[in-house]
């Protein structure tokens, strides 16, 4: 059993900001800015393909509502709604969760860094993504 469905069955304790019968948000225990929340199904799904889309739906509203409870109670002017999905993209736990992280005005957190597609290389990425989307 991974590390959020242990916290979901309550064999693990968390900090819950939210919870209904699908759905569970609690602090991040390695927050970027206090107040970073974890939003997870409480049903296991390993990434974002794994997740029925009903259940992505319910999801999401719950990530706008620890949004705005950031921004209304702990004064955070924005957030960061970040999804890695796979190990290479910095998932660590592998149970679909959303990360909506305070931002603060000088608070020194990059979201990314930004690059430039080199000559034609914008051209070769559409035409491989066109031509596998229409199979």
């Amino acid at each position: 059993m991974c590390i959020f469905c242990q916290i979901v069955s309550g064999e693990l304790p968390a900090y819950k900001v939210y919870e209904d019968d699908k759905t569970l948000a609690f602090l991040d225990i390695y927050p970027v800015n206090p107040g970073h929340t974890l939003v997870i199904p409480k049903t296991h799904y390993q990434d974002l393909e794994d997740i029925p889309e009903t259940e992505l739906a319910n999801l999401i509203m719950v990530v706008k509502k620890v949004g705005k409870l950031l921004k209304d109670k702990l004064g955070a002017a924005g957030h960061n709604v970040t999804e890695n999905n796979g190990a290479v993209a910095g998932q660590i736990v592998p149970h679909f969760h959303f990360h909506v992280i305070p931002r603060h005005a000088g608070d020194g957190h990059e979201p990314w860094i930004r690059g430039k597609y080199q000559p034609g290389e914008a051209d070769e990425i559409i035409k491989k993504l066109i031509r596998q989307s229409a199979e």
